[in-house]
């Protein structure tokens, strides 16, 4: 099994099958068994997901979960396993993905090549047959995004954004299943996209802002409505 299959399925299994009184889970020797890995490689899973805050391992006790201060990694790899995430946390990480794309669009002014100008008119074109055919704008409107991520030159930046975007994976079709919020923000993309061009640090950033406010005002109602459910993936399926 490859480690990033093993770690979505053991978050997945461990947070199914923890008491839900005191957090405790099944030991390494029933993990294990339960995955027919070797003891070794779900002690190293379980060291990377207490990294990533997900678990504590207390000595001659157990292994425990505990997701309060899940980082925003952990968010992500329990977005992909379809576990159920803490509505605060998501608008939390909202609003910080607006504070980065925002500052993004200012860097990307300066710093966007011709080749980055390029994808970005290419994924707009694509936005359009994909407006044309009545289907929504969900790959459309991630790579938009991280193009402009990667037009700061900054990697680490992008792989910031990008995890973003992974905690959203399966809800953005539902958001876009709306066809005038496809029209609406394949509009306002093509606004950013030529303040871009212009190298108009200050109307990008504004028109960013403006743009990010409809996802944030999107997340916030579904939270005061109760989070919606988001069908669960295999993983947690299997566990």
């Amino acid at each position: 099994m490859k480690e990033k299959n093993l770690l979505a399925e053991l978050a997945a299994y461990l947070f199914s099958h923890s008491d839900k009184e005191t957090g405790r889970t099944p030991s390494e020797r029933e993990l294990a068994e339960h995955f027919g890995v070797s003891r070794g490689q779900i002690r190293e899973a379980l060291a990377i997901l207490e990294a990533m805050r997900i678990v504590e391992r207390r000595a001659k006790s157990g292994i425990y979960i505990d997701t309060k201060q899940a980082s925003v990694e952990a968010l992500a790899l329990f977005a992909r396993a379809g576990l159920p995430l803490d509505p605060l946390q998501i608008y939390e990480t909202v609003e910080l993905r607006k504070i980065h794309e925002i500052k993004a669009a200012e860097l990307a002014c300066s710093r966007a090549t011709e080749e980055n100008f390029e994808r970005l008119r290419e994924i707009l074109r694509a936005s359009e047959e994909r407006i044309a055919a009545g289907e929504g704008l969900a790959k459309e409107d991630r790579e938009f995004h991280l193009e402009i991520v990667r037009a700061t030159k900054n990697s680490v930046f992008h792989n910031i954004c990008s995890v973003y975007y992974l905690m959203g994976e399966q809800r953005l079709p539902i958001y876009f299943n709306d066809p005038e919020r496809s029209v609406r923000s394949h509009a306002e993309h093509v606004q950013i996209y030529e303040a871009l061009l212009r190298r108009d640090g200050n109307l990008a950033q504004a028109l960013m802002s403006a743009h990010l406010q409809g996802a944030e005002s999107y997340w916030k109602g579904l939270i005061e409505g109760g989070m919606a459910a988001i069908p669960p993936s295999p993983a947690l399926e299997k566990a």
